[in-house]
């Protein structure tokens, strides 16, 4: 009992310290709006998978753009609640998204939350990894799981989708299979397979193009996209102190 009150007590801590960090940097919302709007047109659709306390849903709805979010965790869902609940263009969707839809074992970091994940080769791959020191995922929740196809289905086909879900990016890319305009996944240095997953599962997708931002920048490193080849090896090259970043994929304009 008393183990389980002082994980509700860490995972409450760490989501106020979150709600300061994503929501309390105006520069950084700054390049993160100049950055998705290269996406999202007002009036466009957005799925935001693995919303964590909602920082990208903001940067969204200020674009004007519509959201389906999805978010497992009962803390962040709930601080989602608190934040977006009014807002009729947000649809909080309390599930994992997969490669099929059931239920999933999420496991949670209570002391960090926006690492939590369903993903046990992702857990493993931290184990002793520079920069992971003293991560650890020590609860347990079964939650629903469902897919990008049936969010589609249910509400549209998104102009642009964000997948960060801490190494079970590419299980959520195995459960599309039809293309999307463009998208984002996460990729770690510590986990740099699943992020040759996903860039395969895309390039079978469609015709996409790549390009990158390290980290929390908020900025496309690459002055000209790439092919999904290119892109393995520029993430194959990366130092493993870079840790994380992003990749976007577009889909060239039909001709």
């Amino acid at each position: 009992m008393w183990d389980a009150l002082h994980a509700k007590a860490r995972e409450a801590r760490a989501l106020a310290r979150s709600v300061r960090v994503y929501h309390g940097d105006r520069g950084r919302h700054r390049r993160m709006d100049e950055l998705y709007a290269r996406f999202l047109p007002p009036g466009s659709l957005a799925f935001d998978i693995g919303s964590h306390v909602g920082d990208r849903i903001s940067s969204f709805r200020r674009l004007g753009a519509r959201v389906i979010a999805a978010e497992p965790q009962p803390g962040p869902a709930r601080m989602i609640g608190l934040i977006h609940g009014r807002d009729r263009d947000v649809t909080l969707v309390r599930k994992a998204v997969g490669a099929s839809e059931g239920e999933i074992v999420l496991r949670l970091n209570s002391a960090n939350p926006t690492v939590s994940t369903a993903s046990g080769a992702f857990i493993d791959a931290a184990k002793g990894a520079g920069g992971w020191e003293g991560q650890v995922w020590d609860r347990e929740v079964t939650v629903p799981m469902t897919t990008l196809d049936q969010l589609i289905a249910e509400h549209g086909r998104p102009d642009f989708v964000k997948v960060d879900v801490e190494g079970f990016e590419d299980a959520v890319l195995e459960g599309l299979t039809q293309p999307v305009p463009a998208l984002s996944f996460e990729f770690t240095t510590i986990a740099r397979d699943v992020a040759y997953r996903c860039l395969e599962r895309l390039a079978a997708l469609g015709p996409y193009r790549f390009n990158v931002a390290m980290g929390e920048s908020q900025r496309l490193v690459l002055g000209e996209p790439i092919d999904a080849a290119a892109m393995a090896a520029f993430i194959a090259r990366l130092p493993h102190a870079c840790n994380s970043g992003d990749v976007y994929a577009v889909l060239p304009p039909a001709t």
